[in-house]
């Protein structure tokens, strides 16, 4: 059997990746850099998504599946239709998160943020991630192998700076990043280590992947401060975390488990 070479290691023929959060900023992007790497992608999100919201076309070699990663039902329910459909599940990106249904409520200062909202936002940014690994792993031990990578943020890592929200805006939104964000982030961080040591004798590999900022209709004004903040000097484009997404996923990270690879800009470097 002749050895793969270094370019062939990277890629995901015949793969079946499973994508929660699919319809988010990154998530689309990470659907359509998986079947680019020759991935068949199972895309979940909420059931109120539909697929005329992908401009009116799912990357091609890619099914939606609907799913409340909150509800375990919900989750138990999508992942036995997957399997029903593919047979296997080879990679779960685990990418789901939230603002909640009212922005204005996520951006409430400390003070004022609400108990139910903290509790909407862990239910999907950490119980989400917890379900879904729960229903998928056991897939994966049975098939001998497989792929979990988890999606974090440097606000995970560590502290805002809170100077950078100073007069900034999303979508006409005064903003900040209040503390349920930054909480549930680093308890990916937490899972996703935990999970690389209970399954790393099942053949899983279990990795986290922590994006910087991604420019996505903030004002000059934050992108100004936050920019100032990175040692290289702007924010991410949603396709600069794609590739890093694809190594983990791969062959090329073969002996890689309960990483965090952070892809900033050098955000953390400061």
């Amino acid at each position: 059997m002749m050895k793969k070479n270094v370019i062939d290691k990277f890629k995901l023929d015949g793969k079946v990746a499973l994508v929660t959060g699919a319809n988010g900023i990154l998530g689309r992007k990470f659907c359509e850099g998986l079947v680019q790497a020759g991935a068949t992608v199972a895309a979940i999100d909420l059931p109120e998504t539909e697929k005329k919201e992908w401009d009116g076309v799912l990357p091609e070699k890619t099914t939606f599946f609907e799913c409340d990663v909150s509800n375990k039902n919900s989750v138990n329910r999508c992942v036995k239709s997957i399997v029903n459909t593919y047979g296997r599940i080879d990679i779960l990106l685990n990418n789901a998160a939230t603002k909640t249904g009212k922005p204005e409520d996520f951006f409430a200062s400390f003070e004022d943020f609400s108990i139910d909202v903290w509790r909407n936002v862990m239910s999907v940014n950490v119980d989400g991630m917890f379900l879904m690994a729960q229903a998928v792993g056991p897939v994966m031990v049975n098939q001998g192998n497989g792929v979990i990578i988890q999606t974090s943020s440097i606000y995970g890592l560590q502290a805002p700076d809170q100077r950078i929200y100073e007069g900034s805006e999303y979508m006409g939104l005064k903003i900040n990043s209040p503390a349920v964000y930054s909480a549930s982030k680093a308890a990916v961080i937490g899972l996703t280590k935990w999970l690389s040591t209970y399954w790393a004798n099942k053949g899983i590999r279990v990795n986290c992947i922590v994006p910087g900022g991604v420019s996505s209709g903030q004002n000059e004004i934050f992108e100004n401060n936050y920019s100032s903040r990175v040692p290289m000097g702007r924010m991410a484009r949603e396709d600069e975390l794609v590739p890093a997404l694809i190594y983990l996923c791969s062959e090329a990270s073969s002996y890689v488990t309960g990483h965090i690879l952070t892809v900033d800009g050098g955000w953390s470097v400061w």
